[in-house]
């Protein structure tokens, strides 16, 4: 069981930046694989950043070279550092936990998401 809360979001000028954290607790957060996803009004919702337990990540093409996702084991953290953001990149944010093992989804979490606004 994993309870996770968003914050950092807000509203910023294009060019600016954010970081988002997500801080989880209720279990051990070094099993768990960590994602941010984002929803923008009329859209599906998309992966954004991912990273796994040992450090592994990987990105959308849209926020390669803008974003970075890392993660702090030691506070049950995962952070999303958004630089040079751009106005399609407003929508709600949400953090993502999931543990797997033998191939199969042991846990899956949402926290409640932030808003991220990029606007003049």
């Amino acid at each position: 069981q994993v309870q996770l809360v968003e914050s950092g979001g807000g509203l910023v000028q294009p060019g600016g930046a954010l970081r988002l954290s997500c801080a989880a607790s209720g279990s051990i957060f070094r099993l768990y694989d960590m994602g941010w996803y984002r929803q923008a009004p009329g859209k599906q919702r998309e992966l954004v950043a991912a990273i796994t337990g040992d450090g592994i990540t990987n990105y959308q093409d849209s926020v390669k070279g803008r974003f970075t996702i890392s993660r702090d084991n030691a506070k049950n953290t995962v952070y999303l550092k958004m630089n040079s953001l751009k106005t399609e990149d407003t929508a709600v944010y949400y953090c993502n936990a999931v543990m797997r093992r033998f191939g199969a989804t042991l846990g899956d979490y949402w926290g409640q998401g932030t808003q991220v606004t990029v606007s003049s």
